[in-house]
């Protein structure tokens, strides 16, 4: 089932599979990033406010504002 990397748990893995976002320059950074389609991630942590969002991917740590997280469509593995 497709979601947005923000609804995922902490400890939680998912294989990127698009965006919801829009924008090219928002998706290009995310693609620097190491955030491109069939990554698979994993939740580290959340903060209590829901923001930021700590994931590991491509084997480093890497936080993510929420509006970040939210653009971010994943498929849970």
């Amino acid at each position: 089932m497709k979601k947005r990397l923000s609804e995922l748990p902490v400890g939680a893995k998912g294989k990127i599979t698009g965006f919801y976002q829009d924008s090219i320059r928002c998706r290009e950074r995310l693609a620097s990033m190491g955030l491109t389609p069939n990554t698979v991630l994993e939740i580290l942590r959340i903060a209590p406010m829901g923001d930021p969002v700590e994931i590991k991917v491509r084997g480093y740590m890497l936080s993510l504002r929420l509006d970040e997280a939210r653009s971010v469509v994943v498929e849970e593995v």
